[in-house]
């Protein structure tokens, strides 16, 4: 069992093969398919089957977690919690002292968005050692429903259909990346800007809007601004 500092007694695992099965990325990226038609274009005729899959991850107690290396020594790590009634993903960002910050929630209850594109391919991209995986493609799919940038470039559609191509079975993974790209997750893209050298969002749901009341602290604020800096 692992342990991650704020989830003392939680069944958590490690389970990189997870990044190899094709089902997985279909239950994951669910949240960030919002339309009728982009669920098709996701699950295509395996709608049955990874919904059976998802069911078996549940049955199994264990609350499997995939951890990101980022810039500044910390850790993002993709807490899959598996509780039967109310399943959900939370990504959190750690210091190399392990002080933590909860970036997103992906559930019923959804807050974020955290990643701005150009820190979402920084994180993926950067190559760094320790975490689940290296691979590109892994890590972007990972993060994707913590996306909510509206200026995300031409270019990100290439990017996230590659990733589709590679571990999911998306039949028509350019036409997936731009609806997905389109919807991105339950709340929308956001917009970016930087206040003082700290990069902000305005999301009404994020806790990385300073205008929220349960915004993060400025010193958290620019740890997380850090971290995910190219």
């Amino acid at each position: 069992m692992m342990e991650i500092p704020g989830y003392g007694g939680r069944p958590l695992v490690h389970r990189p093969e997870l990044l190899d099965e094709p089902l997985f990325w279909a239950g994951h990226l669910s949240s960030s398919a919002r339309g009728e038609d982009t669920q098709k274009l996701l699950f295509g005729a395996d709608y049955e089957a990874a919904e059976a899959f998802h069911r078996e991850l549940i049955e199994r107690g264990e609350w499997p977690v995939f951890t990101v290396p980022v810039a500044a020594g910390h850790l993002l790590h993709v807490v899959c919690r598996m509780w039967e009634d109310d399943p959900g993903v939370d990504y959190l960002l750690h210091g190399p002292s392990g002080d933590g910050v909860l970036l997103a929630t992906d559930d019923g209850h959804f807050t974020g968005p955290a990643l701005s594109w150009p820190e979402l391919l920084a994180a993926s991209y950067n190559a760094l050692p320790g975490g689940s995986t290296t691979d590109s493609h892994s890590r972007l799919l990972l993060m994707l429903p913590a996306l909510g940038d509206h200026a995300v470039p031409d270019s990100g559609v290439p990017r996230l259909a590659a990733a589709l191509s590679a571990l999911t079975f998306a039949e028509a993974p350019e036409e997936l990346a731009t609806a997905l790209l389109e919807d991105q997750g339950p709340t929308g893209p956001s917009n970016w800007t930087t206040l003082n050298g700290i990069r902000v969002d305005d999301g009404p749901h994020s806790c990385r809007n300073p205008g929220n009341a349960f915004a993060l602290t400025f010193q958290d604020q620019a740890r997380v601004t850090a971290a995910f800096t190219a």
